[in-house]
């Protein structure tokens, strides 16, 4: 190849979600398009490791199908979900409290009232914090936005549904304890839950990107690192590749480096996947750690109790997750492997672990006020989309992707997408 190659209309840097959607999108336009992906597969953040026959996607993630760019882009038949149970097992001390939705098991009725969890005037005041998360989504994100903590502290939700159950369970999806989200975030994580029981695909999460790539396959390069961008050009070890429109769909530290984009604070966790001959519980529930100081974890789940695909017949995957702040070491496995048979009972004893991943950069910070919609055209050519573009989820991800081919189109005088 010569030092100077015209490759494409447009070159998207990143083969995550965004940078998929982004290319699918103006593929369908009829734009001529190559992906670059550093990596030597696509997904970016979303991607699955298979050892030994068992699926363990890289840092504990489950797909809400209530997301609407979800509904509106992926086919999520073809995903085959299969779904977590509605609700949590909640461990305090030496017991395991359930709190699901009573409709669909109302056998665990007389432990959820006997927990000492649900005190009817702490419930009412729960309840009250958490009606915005049910009304339009223009309306609850109107008004002034403050810190999660703040909003709860305002609104006197305390004890421990608070601080055992909730802030515990959220600390496992925002991956942080301090309460500093923005309110307004929290609850729109809350309402996709109540809208749509997540849940993984047979395959793994990896399908996901697998999917959104499928139309532009044939015009994704991995292991093509970008050393830096223009406009109008990408320079790799190769040489510089030509286009109109240069679009950068990388993580947002890559981004920062690339084309001066910036770089939001990061959020860190460590997953740790273990197997077992028998299952050491028989739910389809993720186990929250009530007490914060009882060892590393925030979580567990015997992942293939709810995803039977994600490991062989006969067998049992189970997940963990411990988050990591910056500059913080990985927990040791001893501490993890203790605290995983105080979460799911002794007959956790006997799981040996199989992969770990650790993910420093797992989730873009959303600080009050929250702004949902960040540009992604950063002017002076320079185009960016990704999750920190948007919220910090999928469906931020595929939105961010969609908006960037909006102004792709823009710029090369084509009629935007529906």
């Amino acid at each position: 190849m010569s030092d100077r190659e015209r490759v494409a209309d447009v070159v998207v840097v990143g083969a995550g979600l965004a940078g998929l959607q982004c290319a699918r999108r103006l593929t369908e336009r009829g734009v001529e398009v190559l992906v670059l992906e550093a990596n030597e597969e696509i997904g970016g953040r979303v991607r699955t490791e298979l050892v030994d026959g068992f699926r363990c996607d890289r840092g504990f993630q489950v797909l809400n199908p209530s997301y609407p760019a979800l509904r509106r882009n992926v086919d999520l038949d073809r995903l085959r979900l299969q779904r977590f149970g509605r609700g949590l097992l909640v461990r305090r001390g030496d017991r395991r409290t359930p709190l699901v939705d009573p409709t669909r098991r109302p056998g665990a009725v007389p432990d959820m009232l006997l927990s000492g969890l649900l005190r009817p005037d702490r419930v009412t005041r729960m309840a009250t914090w958490l009606a915005p998360a049910l009304s339009p989504v223009d309306r609850l994100l109107a008004g002034p936005d403050i810190s999660m903590r703040e909003s709860l502290d305002n609104a006197k939700v305390e004890g421990p549904l608070r601080t055992e159950v909730l802030e515990r369970f959220l600390a496992g999806v925002i991956l942080e304890t301090d309460g500093s989200t923005s309110a307004a975030y929290v609850r729109l994580l809350l309402r996709s839950f109540a809208l749509g029981t997540p849940g993984l695909p047979a395959q793994g999460m990896a399908a996901l990107p697998a999917q959104l790539a499928a139309p532009v396959r044939e015009r994704i390069r991995c292991g093509v690192a970008v050393s830096a961008m223009s406009p109008t050009g990408v320079t790799t070890e190769d040489g510089v590749l030509e286009a109109d429109v240069v679009v950068c769909a990388t993580d947002p530290r890559t981004a920062n480096r690339l084309v001066g984009s910036p770089l939001p604070a990061m959020k860190g966790l460590v997953t740790d996947w273990f197997v077992a001959d028998e299952a050491p519980i028989d739910s389809d529930l993720q186990v929250v750690e009530a007490d914060a100081g009882a060892g590393p974890l925030v979580n567990a789940a015997v992942v293939s109790n709810a995803a039977p695909s994600y490991a062989p017949a006969g067998r049992h995957l189970i997940e963990t997750t411990a988050l990591l702040a910056p500059g913080q070491e990985p927990p040791p496995l001893a501490a993890v492997r203790a605290h995983l048979v105080a979460l799911l009972g002794p007959g956790a004893d006997q799981a040996e672990p199989i992969t770990r991943h650790v993910v420093r950069d797992a989730l873009p910070a959303q600080p009050p006020p929250l702004k949902v919609r960040h540009p992604v055209d950063l002017g002076d050519g320079v185009i960016v989309c990704g999750d920190h573009r948007d919220t910090a989820s999928l469906q931020g991800a595929v939105v961010s992707g969609t908006r960037a081919a909006e102004v792709v189109l823009t710029r090369l005088g084509r009629s935007r997408t529906t």
